[in-house]
């Protein structure tokens, strides 16, 4: 098997994440989430900051947010026009060194990278799925193995998570009908809940002055069509220029 690595978005647009498979390859992509088989908890985005900035709600005027992710930038400017955003690249110890010694008031990472790192106890704040859903797999980890490969399948199979497949099934698919990018601010998130599976997409302008979303529940078999229909349901409300590459 090849590992290609978390697709956690920390500090990219997301495109890291979204692996494209050519099926005369003859592989197949199993999907677990980061962490424990089973655990979904490190979809969101923290928020880190320096000093005593007002964390809840950014009450900061002027504060200045550092990212390197097109999708989170949007979304800050979206909630807070009045917030600068700066491009802060690195990883995750330069980003976190870069906010305590003030170049920025805050910056944004992905949960399940934190955890990973050991980091997590720097999150100041887990922002909220519906005010600033996650990229397309943020937290998931894919692994791709020889369709003719039985043994090698069988012990990934050991650690594949279904309802993560599931879930990102309808996440992938979105994303392929909008033909999205890291240069396009693309969100998504599907979840299992019992036997229903929600999911839920949105695209943005990079200035966050529009965003278009949609949102479709159905059955785990009807995961790869719900993604696909909420894509093409914003393409057909969605400016051509948004999604320009």
């Amino acid at each position: 098997a090849q590992p290609l690595g978390a697709r956690t978005g920390g500090g990219d647009g997301g495109g890291r994440g979204d692996v494209r498979l050519d099926d005369r390859l003859g592989a197949d992509l199993v999907r677990v989430r980061a962490g424990q088989v089973s655990d979904q908890a490190g979809v969101g985005d923290p928020l880190d900051v320096r000093g005593d900035l007002a964390v809840r709600g950014w009450h900061d005027l002027g504060a200045v947010v550092g990212t390197a992710s097109l999708r989170r930038q949007a979304l800050v400017r979206r909630l807070r026009p009045d917030i600068t955003t700066g491009l802060l690249r690195g990883n995750v110890e330069t980003r976190l060194r870069k906010v305590q010694e003030g170049e920025f008031d805050a910056t944004l990472l992905a949960l399940a990278g934190l955890k990973r790192l050991g980091l997590a106890d720097r999150a100041t704040a887990i922002l909220p799925e519906d005010g600033f859903p996650p990229a397309i797999g943020q937290g998931a980890i894919a692994i791709t193995a020889r369709q003719s490969d039985e043994a090698t399948r069988m012990a990934i199979d050991a650690i594949a998570d279904p309802a993560t497949g599931i879930a990102l099934a309808a996440e992938r698919a979105f994303l392929t009908v909008l033909d999205g990018s890291c240069r396009t601010p693309i969100a998504g998130h599907a979840k299992l809940e019992g036997s229903t599976l929600r999911f839920s997409g949105l695209v943005l302008r990079v200035d966050g002055s529009e965003s278009y979303g949609a949102e479709r529940s159905g059955t785990a078999a009807d995961a790869a069509r719900m993604g696909e229909d909420a894509g093409r349901d914003i393409l057909g409300r969605a400016p051509s220029d948004i999604l320009a590459h």
